[in-house]
């Protein structure tokens, strides 16, 4: 009978500790606001029925990497993954088995995040529907595609450490460098990169190609970054996908759908105060103005197929069509993301606080090469604005993306 009693004494402890041992409600719930402040459903859901379960395609300039299953299938997920597995993986980019991840997967961003947030996120992946989605290999160009080449990588650039707070800093503005810096990732997207795919940090947030996009200054430059923003416009633009002076179109309207609308008032509110804080991190180009007849092309353009939503002035409709006196993703430096909208034109995002839709036709078919030329000059280069010169063989590579 003591031995009966002691079995089920200690039956008892197994199950007490292992009940213990789950992930709380509230634990859970932070886990999902990690996840979402990380935007990590854009990467690894193909499939919308099957989310998180890997296998989107990711073009980098070396090729091709399918984003793996987060799901917990212990077969092809991270289900079988130990608390250290996913710390490892997630904040210095070693794979379970010893390999390295390359830096498309942007552990060099989530070192910064701490062992409780990355256990929150394993906690809430923990919970979704397992489902079977085998990895897909990357698909890189020669030599690239040898993993053992990122232990070279990451000696040269990749730095684990933590997020360090500024004492002299607010919360608010500590909690935004966190998010931008770390789990937000911004600096995949908009920091420039080395001819190795690495950040050139010195030109952290002045933006770069990405996609046949163009990911706009984050920083403090007058023309093309935020300096003319408030924190209230950058948090509109987050929130709503949309303020006043522009609207999130490409990769920009994924992150904003999936990730920062659904984030709390408060981090995104932090987010807007650490932005703002940012210097310029290099000069705004020096712009020569196109010629007359440039001008006069494609103003004869705009006049034709644009005046009726954007007006004569420009001045469009805040929030509905975009402003473009002022505007500093039309005024950068490289005209990727202008060009992919007179092109393939826009559908304006729609998010819970702004659930009316807007649109924008394409013209690819009905401009040339040269008048989509002259009227992209045209608007980078009027009231106000300056920009360099769009060339009509710029216009055409756009074309072939």
């Amino acid at each position: 009978m003591r031995m009966i009693l002691a079995v089920v004494a200690l039956c008892s402890a197994i199950a007490s500790v292992a009940r213990a041992a789950e992930p709380s409600p509230e634990l859970i719930a932070y886990g999902k606001a990690l996840v979402e402040a990380g935007d990590c459903a854009s990467c690894h859901t193909a499939d919308p029925a099957k989310p998180f379960a890997g296998g989107k395609r990711i073009d980098t300039p070396f090729g091709a990497i399918y984003a793996p299953n987060l799901t917990p299938d212990r077969d092809t997920g991270i289900g079988a993954w130990t608390d250290a597995d996913f710390t490892r993986a997630v904040r210095t980019g070693v794979a379970p088995d010893g390999s390295n991840y390359y830096p498309a997967f942007p552990y060099p961003y989530f070192t910064k995040v701490t062992k409780d947030d990355t256990l929150a996120i394993r906690a809430y992946l923990g919970t979704l529907a397992p489902m079977a989605s085998r990895n897909k290999p990357p698909e890189l160009r020669w030599p690239f595609g040898y993993r053992g080449l990122m232990r070279l990588w990451n000696a040269m650039y990749f730095k684990p450490a933590l997020f360090e707070p500024d004492q002299s800093q607010s919360a608010a503005w500590n909690r935004g460098g966190y998010l931008v810096t770390g789990l937000g990732h911004c600096g995949a997207c908009h920091t420039p990169k080395n001819y190795f795919g690495a950040d050139k940090t010195a030109q952290a947030l002045s933006g770069n190609e990405v996609g046949g996009w163009y990911a706009p200054r984050l920083d403090g430059a007058a023309r093309t970054g935020l300096k003319s923003w408030s924190a209230e416009d950058i948090t509109e633009y987050l929130q709503s996908g949309r303020n006043a002076k522009s609207h999130a179109g490409g990769l920009m309207a994924e992150v904003v759908v999936n990730s920062t609308a659904k984030m709390s008032d408060a981090d995104v509110r932090a987010i807007a105060v650490y932005l703002k804080s940012l210097p310029a991190s290099r000069r705004e180009t020096i712009v020569t103005p196109p010629d007359d007849a440039e001008m006069k092309a494609g103003q004869a353009v705009y006049a034709k197929l644009c005046i009726a939503c954007h007006e004569a002035d420009g001045s469009g409709a805040p929030r509905i069509y975009p402003p473009l006196p002022g505007n500093a993703l039309l005024q950068s430096v490289n005209p990727s993301s202008s060009l992919r909208i007179i092109l393939d034109g826009a559908h304006t995002v729609t998010t819970p606080r702004a659930p009316n839709t807007g649109e924008m036709p394409g013209y690819a078919k009905q401009l040339s090469d040269e008048e989509i030329a002259a009227v992209t000059n045209y608007i980078r280069n009027s009231w106000g604005n300056a920009a360099p010169l769009v060339t009509a063989a710029q216009v055409a590579k756009a074309r072939k993306e």
